[in-house]
């Protein structure tokens, strides 16, 4: 009876370790590189935090390749991001877990100046994100997905 009690003591360790890093590997949370659509390359890095209600926010920490430099400017938003650097502009906002996807938020595209309604899923062990972005209904939008950092 003492040997299986000892086992067992010995065992709990690695399975609390094991559920941490199950959970951890689930979340959104954490640096995101972003994969341009077109050319495939990475494109910025994104740094998912969450907020003390529980939404997700993204914020634009590293331009990695822009057309328009190293610094570009977001000259088609509108509104208070006009004009701002979209290095350290939040660009994903309002996200709400539902099992085991993040929705009801949005995200914006600096690139366009638009916002989306917004929707991600952390999938292949939490290796990747797919990031989806759509206009009203989330059949006429576009999926992206970053890489974990």
């Amino acid at each position: 009876m003492r040997k299986s009690f000892n086992a067992l003591l010995l065992a709990l360790p690695l399975a609390l370790a094991s559920l941490a890093a199950q959970a951890a590997d689930s979340s959104p949370v954490g640096r995101w590189q972003t994969i341009d659509d077109t050319t495939g390359k990475p494109k910025s890095i994104v740094q998912i935090e969450q907020a003390a209600n529980g939404t997700l926010t993204g914020k634009v920490v590293e331009i990695l390749q822009s057309d328009k430099g190293p610094d570009p400017l977001c000259d088609k938003c509108e509104g208070a991001n006009k004009g701002k650097p979209i290095k350290g502009m939040t660009i994903l906002w309002g996200l709400k877990q539902d099992g085991r996807q993040w929705s009801g938020g949005s995200i914006l595209d600096p690139a366009k100046g638009k916002t989306y309604k917004a929707k991600v899923t952390v999938i292949d062990g939490g290796r990747k994100l797919e990031m989806r972005g759509y206009l009203g209904i989330e059949a006429l939008g576009r999926t992206q997905t970053w890489v974990r950092e």
